[in-house]
């Protein structure tokens, strides 16, 4: 398969396994929703409505979450944070693009009042230190 954009021919393996990646509803996404609900936090997921579609807003109180995946987000650091090194400058390209997106949304909803949280992957193994975070949220404004 060629696509015009890709200097190199899409894999068709690589192409279904991306094809499988969840875009909402990831494991991660989840495991924060339990701990909110658990805190009492009241929120909507996925606002389409907010700059960036936070994965959990409450408007009235004025917060919003977005649980990052640490590879699409490029968590610093982070072991999960790879770079596939078939079609590297692609891949560069649209990271470099997902963190200036990140950084502009955050800005704006920051603007506009909110309390910006950002959830990576790899915290949510650690669920006291998560809930400890989110905590916040109950006292925030």
């Amino acid at each position: 398969m060629k696509d015009p954009r890709y200097p190199l021919p899409i894999d068709s393996a690589r192409s279904d396994l991306m094809r499988r990646v969840r875009r909402h509803g990831t494991k991660a996404e989840e495991e924060v929703e339990v701990v909110m609900r658990r805190l009492g936090l009241r929120f909507r997921k996925n606002v389409k409505a907010l700059p960036g579609s936070p994965d959990f807003a409450n408007k009235s109180r004025r917060w919003v979450v977005f649980v990052h995946g640490c590879f699409w987000h490029r968590h610093k650091g982070c072991i999960r944070t790879t770079t596939p090194t078939h079609n590297r400058n692609f891949w560069l390209e649209k990271f470099k693009a997902n963190k200036k997106r990140d950084k502009s949304k955050t800005k704006i909803l920051r603007r506009m009042g909110f309390d910006v949280v950002t959830v990576w992957e790899c915290e949510v193994k650690n669920q006291t230190r998560l809930e400890r975070r989110l905590a916040k949220l109950v006292v925030s404004k």
